[in-house]
């Protein structure tokens, strides 16, 4: 199954991959509950960000993983989301800048309805 990082309804698509199938996508994925604990990492990401597994999951997204996203353009969009009980699905320009030299990227911020657990942030460099 191909899934690209624009493709409609991609909330329910990339919650119920497997984690080898999140490692085959062409984009970056980190998954996180609602405190913010990074609980999905594909292996993509791992290696563009040049941060491991094992140092990223279990840790709080926003301030210990990529506290350069701590900010109202992704983590407040995330929070207001949750605080109203909407679903987020918004696409933005940005430059990650921790721990790297700056690389603009697009960032998908996924959000779905109250009872689902996971947030997603999906990260595609741009070429």
């Amino acid at each position: 199954m191909h899934l690209g990082f624009t493709d409609d309804a991609i909330f329910d698509r990339i919650d119920s991959l497997s984690e080898s199938e999140l490692d085959e996508l062409d984009f970056g994925v980190i998954g996180f509950d609602a405190e913010t604990i990074v609980r999905r990492y594909n292996a993509l990401e791992a290696r563009l960000a040049g941060l491991s597994p094992q140092r990223v999951l279990g840790q709080p997204l926003f301030t210990v993983v990529a506290p350069c996203m701590n900010n109202f353009m992704v983590a407040l969009r995330f929070e207001d989301a949750a605080t109203t009980g909407d679903s987020l699905d918004e696409t933005i320009n940005y430059v990650l800048t921790f721990r790297m030299k700056p690389v603009k990227v697009k960032l998908r911020l996924l959000a779905g309805p109250p009872g689902k657990t996971l947030r997603y942030l999906l990260v595609n460099r741009l070429q």
